[in-house]
């Protein structure tokens, strides 16, 4: 059967709707309709999807007519219907869409244009949009049959991480914003995190309660770092916030908010998690606050650590709560119902009473009722994974059934890989959407789950007793790993599982806008290795040259395997509960690099990409993937040198260390030429547009420092002593490896090379003291402009590195 065929009998099989908890249940029912009742009407969602179509597909915006339908249409789901336009008409429409919400009907565009135009949408960063293959207006593909009916099976999907806003969104202006509302609305993305411009609305609410503006300098994170002082990880680290930042942010909120009503999306606001200034402390001496611990400091340092808790059982708490819902509704009005919490985010309760963790949860869920009768409280299921010690089936019960039922939605945060549903009696009762991961830190390396992705909402939401009520992205940054991201998001829409190898084929043919066997070959390939992890280990972005290991090998009693194989450095250790962000360096025994795959099927996946090289020259998404796959294959192989020049210093073979260790800097100089190729991995790129949104030269200077620090150190460090964090955001861009991972990497090789000269131990500490140096001096820089536009032949250098490094 032709692949377009299977798809259009898939599509009708998909028409045939399973009930689900959101069906069944009166509570969950009366909350789908008053959200419902939050929408902008009819007119106002069609215009927002025929403005999108516009900016999408200009030449045909008269070519699609566009419908809003009830949902008693779609047998009380939300649903999007595809029809033949039969009326007549040169100029006129030729395909009717019809959706529950605008949403609906963009997704519906999205459909029709993947499985009947073969087009493409991708983020601009992963090659664009590919739109070659629409015909021209007058000439769009009629549908076979009658008509295509997609439902729902479950009513949400989630987007975002309370992070994704400091590793992606930080610098972007409306432009950029506007773009991926689209995409988001294109995907059938319906709730999604709305974070941006809260500090403006945290500056007025603590106003009232005497927080002055340089309390709160000592309050707020700096623009990159904000996330983590939302959730009271840290505080003043990159600060202070100007007025400018405050109020640009505030309009820029507005906007996105605005657009996203308009598409009948419904946004989840920020809450009062507990988090307050230290002032707060003098002004209201009675008030039941706590000192939080360390959270990565080098040293304790109290100029960032250990922020302030306002315990939620005190009576200030509800009223700050309180204040801050109404004061986003006399900003915004009444938009949402749902609101995000995360009081105990990484932050450990003082005790395991389960009474106590009642006690809390219900008066986190007072402070948003209060605010907003009908408010629901989202919560971001991580605690139970990273702190999985403290959070045991009696303090997750106490937690989740603190609040009426309906009341609470849990996203099972990381269900790609180590999912919690399964393990808590579908979280005690509570309604939770089930979410990917898939991403830490905003790296790149590729990777994915796709057999759990295409199967695992699946069979969480046909389970015994299920309370799934929709399907979630929770990446920590996005604008990577295309096909995970795709697939994910049609699994919104999906009621069966995905067969991934035909549809793998089908994807490979809308993103290059042509068939070609050698790539249906090579993805075949990165299915079954890159995109199949199933190790359940969560740190899969450890590639020694973006995060070289702060190891010292003379203390090593290192035994190394005799044999070399492809699947070297195999990590076999379980996924770890501990805080995630906790890095401990390693003084003895082998550095670990994850990989799930033999680098020997990915280099023959490599081979055919290439080979299809000039037949898909044009194509700006086959060289973000080829490009993409390369990177890949020579940062796995530098892995092996690395573990190979170590082994060398050990058996103080001092030649073989001289080789390798030039191997490994020639493969940093190698691969950032390659990555200069494409707009998409410039270093330039990331600093432009934090630079972009300053006003005057001190924000420039202080934005570009952010910019700098995130995805180096991230935090603070000390003489010899780094941040417990670096490396953690680590980015493969051209103009990063050239700046800062081959200088590192070079001081401690010459470290190495002369303890071996001279016969003494490897100095660590002074190789320490001197990075650390280094990369002072690297974030404060701002001499150096890295360019923002591609240089070289991808195609020919890529194919020029396979030659020169696996002939």
């Amino acid at each position: 059967m032709r692949p377009i065929k299977f798809v259009l009998l898939v599509l009708l099989i998909l028409s045939v709707h399973s009930h689900s908890l959101s069906l069944q249940h009166p509570v969950i029912n009366g909350l789908l309709n008053r959200l419902d009742s939050l929408r902008p009407t009819s007119h106002v969602q069609e215009s927002a999807a025929k403005g999108l179509l516009h900016r999408l597909i200009p030449t045909h915006s008269h070519s699609f007519e566009f419908t809003i339908i009830s949902k008693d249409v779609c047998g009380g789901s939300s649903c999007f219907i595809i029809e033949n336009y039969d009326g007549h008409g040169g100029n006129g429409p030729e395909i009717v869409i019809k959706g529950t919400t605008g949403v609906e009907i963009a997704s519906g565009l999205h459909w029709y244009l993947k499985y009947k135009c073969n087009a493409h949408v991708s983020w601009d960063k992963t090659g664009g949009i590919q739109i070659a293959s629409v015909p021209n207006p007058g000439h769009l593909p009629r549908l076979d049959s009658k008509r295509i009916l997609i439902r729902r099976p479950v009513p949400w999907n989630y987007y975002q991480n309370v992070v994704t806003s400091s590793y992606s969104y930080v610098w972007w202006g409306w432009e950029r914003w506007e773009r991926e509302i689209d995409w988001m609305a294109l995907q059938g993305i319906n709730l999604p995190l709305a974070f941006t411009g809260q500090e403006a609305i945290w500056q007025k609410v603590f106003k009232r309660f005497n927080i002055s503006k340089e309390d709160l300098d000592d309050y707020f994170g700096g623009p990159a770092f904000l996330a983590w002082a939302r959730m009271g990880n840290l505080h003043a680290w990159g600060g202070p916030l100007s007025k400018n930042w405050l109020g640009d942010q505030l309009l820029l909120q507005k906007r996105i908010l605005s657009r996203m009503l308009e598409l009948g999306m419904t946004p989840v606001l920020p809450s009062f998690s507990g988090n307050v200034p230290s002032a707060l402390r003098k002004i209201y001496p009675g008030a039941n606050i706590t000192r939080l611990d360390d959270w990565n400091t080098v040293d304790g340092d109290s100029r960032w650590c250990c922020t302030y808790l306002l315990n939620p059982s005190d009576p200030l708490f509800i009223d700050i709560g309180e204040a801050f819902i109404k004061q986003q509704i006399e900003e915004y009005g009444e938009i949402t119902n749902i609101y995000n919490c995360d009081t105990f985010n990484e932050n450990t309760p003082p005790t395991s009473e389960p009474e106590y963790i009642s006690s809390l949860g219900a008066a986190v869920y007072k402070a948003m009722s209060k605010g907003n009768k009908n408010a629901v409280w989202l919560m971001q299921g991580w605690l139970f994974s990273s702190d999985s010690k403290f959070w045991k089936p009696p303090q997750m019960k106490a937690l989740l059934l603190s609040v009426p039922f309906g009341k609470m939605i849990v996203l099972d945060l990381f269900a790609d890989v180590k999912p919690i549903w399964n393990t808590s009696a579908q979280f005690y009762g509570t309604p939770y959407i089930w979410c990917m991961l898939h991403n830490f830190g905003g790296n790149i390396e590729m990777y994915g789950t796709l057999d759990s992705i295409s199967s695992g909402p699946v069979d969480a939401r046909v389970s015994k007793n299920s309370t799934m009520v929709g399907v979630g992205m929770c990446m920590e940054g996005i604008e990577h790993n295309p096909v995970v991201y795709e697939l994910m998001s049609e699994m919104a829409f999906r009621d069966e599982k995905v067969n991934v190898q035909k549809w793998l084929k089908s994807y490979a043919r809308r993103r290059y806008m042509k068939q070609n066997h050698q790539i249906d070959a090579a993805w075949e390939i990165l299915y079954h290795t890159v995109y199949n992890c199933t190790d359940g280990i969560k740190d899969h972005n450890t590639d020694f040259i973006v995060k070289l290991p702060d190891w010292d090998p003379s203390t090593s009693s290192l035994h190394v395997e005799s044999k070399q194989t492809d699947s070297y450095m195999i990590s076999t250790e379980p996924y770890e509960t501990k805080r995630r962000f906790l890095f401990q360096d390693n003084t003895s025994g082998l550095p670990k690099a994850h990989l799930w795959y033999s680098t020997e099927e990915v280099i023959k996946a490599l081979r055919l990409f290439l080979e299809a090289g000039d037949d898909l020259l044009g194509s700006l998404t086959y060289r973000y993937d080829m490009v993409d796959l390369t990177r890949q294959v020579l940062s796995k192989l530098a892995n092996k040198v690395y573990m190979e020049a170590v082994t060398a210093f050990v058996k103080k073979d001092i030649e073989s260390l001289r080789r390798l260790s030039k191997k490994f800097l020639e493969l940093i100089k190698d691969i950032d030429v390659l990555l200069a190729s494409d707009d998409n991995f410039l270093l330039g790129t990331w600093l432009e547009s934090a630079k972009k949104l300053a006003r005057n030269g001190g924000e420039r200077k202080q934005y570009e420092w952010n910019a700098r620090t995130q995805v180096t150190m991230w935090y603070d460090s000390k003489g010899v002593n780094q941040s417990k964090l670096h490396d953690y955001a680590n980015k493969f861009w051209s103009g990063l490896l050239e700046d800062y991972y081959l200088p590192r990497a070079t001081l401690y090789f010459s470290g190495l090379m002369k303890s071996l000269e001279d016969k003494k131990k490897f100095e660590i500490e002074k190789w320490r003291r001197e990075w650390i140096m280094m990369s002072h001096k690297w974030q404060q820089s701002s001499s150096e402009v890295y360019p923002v536009k591609a240089k070289g032949d991808a195609l020919s250098i890529s194919r020029h590195l396979l030659r020169k490094y696996f002939t």
